[in-house]
């Protein structure tokens, strides 16, 4: 059977893809498609922590904006700190990573200190005084590894074929990910081995080196998970979907429950009935069955979709830059968006057993939040830094130090 299209609809689609491939082709296409998807991520994380969390803080804090006040708040010093990092330059960041690193490590190991704290059974909390002063350092890990990692590989950018030349990327970033596994923070664990292998795949490391470390940090990870019988207990849940319904599958199944009663369109916004009670961690971990049921299928794409673009974007500013440090770091950020994005929607959809990660911009969290929005700054930076874009920018600033002065003269 042959399907005819007419002239019009011919012309009109490649008029169309014209339209959209000029877009992309424009300078500061990469840099306005970044600040679109994070503010359009943002405003729905805010949004639904508010709608996600009311009841639950209502019932524990006696005021259902506690929560959402929270978000605001770390999400304002969050804006601040990444515009910061846009004006950093990419030489003064790379001086910024071993110090970013020891910083890290060192609050990794106050964990096992009595500042230490456990949540959910995970010691991956520290916190100095008041409950405002809590941190999650495996979160800001991520940031540190990303910004350390990519200095290293972008000083020894056409050695990575030689293993020798790997061992203190290898050794530090081990340090950091066999920390985080003595947290028990397993799934914390899994975004960094993945970000870290994602990003030295991209780098050019040969890939019989990759596997070699892939295999040796998925074996920790299985015994870690085979000699826990919480974690066990969660894949067999997962392979068993029918048993322990009010024990250890209570809240997948209820994450499902939620995804299918929000049909195509949703129950709207503020009406879902499993952030009630039943979904505990409705405003962190399971946020994404949330916006199913009020936003339904619909609303899941569209989250989808951004976070697609954003990590197209990302890898876009990797292989336009000509900085390498800038190339490491785009490529790191959407690797760590992509793969955290990625395993706590697919927990959510039970494509997986439970792992504990966040879904990055929407969840509720200042840790999460303070690296998201830190990461956020870097990839805006590296934007600015795309040849074409470096040089729109470099002419708007001429411009605009051209009118000042003009102003200057004429009222001298």
């Amino acid at each position: 059977m042959t399907v005819l299209t007419s002239p019009r609809t011919v012309r009109t689609e490649s008029r169309n893809k014209g339209l959209i491939r000029h877009a992309l082709d424009t300078p500061l296409a990469s840099l306005y498609l970044v600040l679109t998807t994070c503010g359009l991520l943002t405003g729905l994380g805010v949004l639904m922590v508010l709608s996600a969390s009311s009841v639950y803080a209502e019932v524990n804090y006696g005021d259902p904006y506690y929560f959402a006040k929270r978000q605001v708040m770390f999400l304002a010093i969050g804006l601040g700190v990444a515009w910061l990092l846009t004006r950093v330059s990419p030489k003064l960041l790379r001086s910024i990573g071993w110090p970013a690193l020891i910083v890290t490590l060192i609050l990794l190991m106050l964990t096992f200190t009595p500042l230490g704290v456990t949540v959910n059974g995970n010691r991956n909390w520290v916190q100095f005084g008041s409950p405002w002063t809590r941190l999650q350092p495996s979160e800001f890990a991520k940031l540190a590894l990303l910004l350390w990692g990519a200095d290293q590989l972008t000083r020894k950018e056409k050695l990575l074929d030689r293993p020798k030349e790997l061992v203190p990327y290898l050794m530090f970033s081990g340090a950091v990910i066999g920390l985080v596994l003595l947290q028990k923070d397993v799934g914390t664990a899994m975004v960094l081995s993945l970000m870290v292998s994602l990003v030295l795949f991209l780098a050019g490391t040969p890939l019989r080196l990759l596997v070699a470390g892939a295999s040796g940090a998925g074996l920790i990870i299985a015994a870690m998970t085979v000699f826990s019988p919480n974690r066990m207990s969660r894949i067999v849940g997962f392979l068993n979907p029918t048993s322990d319904i009010e024990g250890i599958n209570a809240q997948p199944l209820r994450a499902m429950y939620a995804l299918a009663s929000g049909g195509w369109w949703g129950v709207g916004l503020g009406n879902s009935k499993q952030k009630w009670g039943m979904l505990v961690e409705a405003h962190s971990d399971y946020v994404f069955a949330v916006i199913g049921e009020e936003f339904g299928l619909v609303g899941t794409i569209v989250v989808i979709f951004l976070f697609a673009v954003l990590v197209a974007t990302a890898f876009r500013i990797a292989t336009r830059s000509d900085n390498p440090f800038c190339r490491h770091v785009s490529a790191g950020i959407g690797a760590w968006f992509l793969i955290q994005a990625a395993l706590n929607m697919a927990v959510v959809l039970r494509l997986l057993p439970v792992v504990g990660v966040t879904l990055p911009f929407v969840s509720y969290g200042g840790s999460s939040l303070l690296a998201t929005m830190a990461a956020v700054g870097l990839l805006v930076s590296c934007a600015r830094q795309e040849p074409a874009a470096r040089k729109v920018l470099a002419r708007r600033r001429s411009a605009s130090k051209a009118r000042v002065t003009a102003v200057v003269d004429g009222r001298g």
